[in-house]
């Protein structure tokens, strides 16, 4: 079984003390490659010095919105530097509209938001967003403002039926976090994940937030190695895992090697590389 965890942030403090480990837990549980997702200028830096300690990790670089305040235009250029200069920057983001705990105010946020899709467009990368309870003005901005492209995942789905096939039919792909497990909270995702297309759905950890079951029961920290329980855990209220559990890369390279890393990228984003199999889901978009 190999494994690719989208969006993570081992860039995070809790996890200075014990990298090496976390690093070799994921490779013994079949993690091959891991993105680290940008919020800040600051960390931004810190995952580009580690994508140059270990192997086979890619990064992003953008602003999150609940940094949108702070959105300023020389951190943004800083940024775009960042992307030109160091190789292992494949994406940007994460970038987008956060209303639940508005860190940031709002018109921060769409202007921030705005600035990033212009700059994802102008570098031709592949955008991760961050959407939550933004009551469809996402949606709005980027449907009007985002890069023809169309690359890019909403990681985290937490929103609505309507909204994920908003998404689909825009071009994007959903990324499902470890929320899928967790009883209440999982519930809805759980109903929607057999609905999108095979081709266009991700995993990732988002650690070290949002532990999956069930590690949960017994660690708060998430990390990279514990991706696989999202598709292979027991699903809550049936007892039972799906029958063909995946969300594996699925289409290897002949001579796919630490040593010779695609561009992980824009192979997911351009070709069907990571699967969720499960028996009869559809091949490509519905209308909602």
């Amino acid at each position: 079984m190999i494994l690719f965890d989208s969006h993570c942030h081992i860039d995070d403090p809790c996890f200075e003390q014990d990298m090496d480990a976390v690093f070799e837990r994921a490779r013994n549980a079949g993690v091959l490659a891991m993105t680290i997702a940008g919020v800040n200028a600051d960390m931004a830096l810190k995952a580009i010095e580690i994508a140059a300690r270990y192997d086979n990790v890619i990064t992003a670089v953008g602003i999150h919105p609940h940094d949108a305040a702070h959105c300023a235009p020389d951190i943004l250029d800083g940024l775009i530097c960042l992307a030109k200069e160091n190789d292992c920057v494949k994406a940007w983001g994460e970038t987008g509209l956060d209303f639940n705990r508005m860190f940031s105010p709002q018109k921060d946020q769409e202007a921030c938001l705005k600035a990033q899709l212009a700059i994802a467009g102008e570098l031709d990368l592949p955008l991760i967003f961050h959407e939550r309870d933004s009551m469809g003005r996402f949606y709005e901005i980027v449907k009007s403002e985002g890069p023809a492209s169309r690359k890019g995942v909403v990681h985290c789905f937490s929103g609505t039926r309507k909204e994920m096939f908003q998404y689909l039919d825009l071009g994007y792909h959903i990324g499902i976090t470890g929320i899928l497990t967790i009883q209440k909270r999982g519930r809805l995702l759980r109903e929607l994940a057999p609905l999108i297309p095979e081709d266009r759905i991700l995993i990732e950890t988002d650690a070290p937030y949002l532990t999956p079951a069930p590690q949960k029961n017994k660690v708060r920290r998430n990390e990279p190695a514990f991706v696989a329980s999202v598709p292979d855990s027991p699903w809550p209220g049936s007892g039972t895992r799906p029958r063909r559990p995946g969300y594996y890369i699925s289409t290897i390279p002949t001579g796919f090697s630490a040593q010779i890393l695609p561009d992980l990228l824009h192979l997911i984003f351009g070709h069907q590389f990571c699967r969720l199999l499960f028996p009869g889901r559809p091949k490509t978009a519905q209308t909602w």
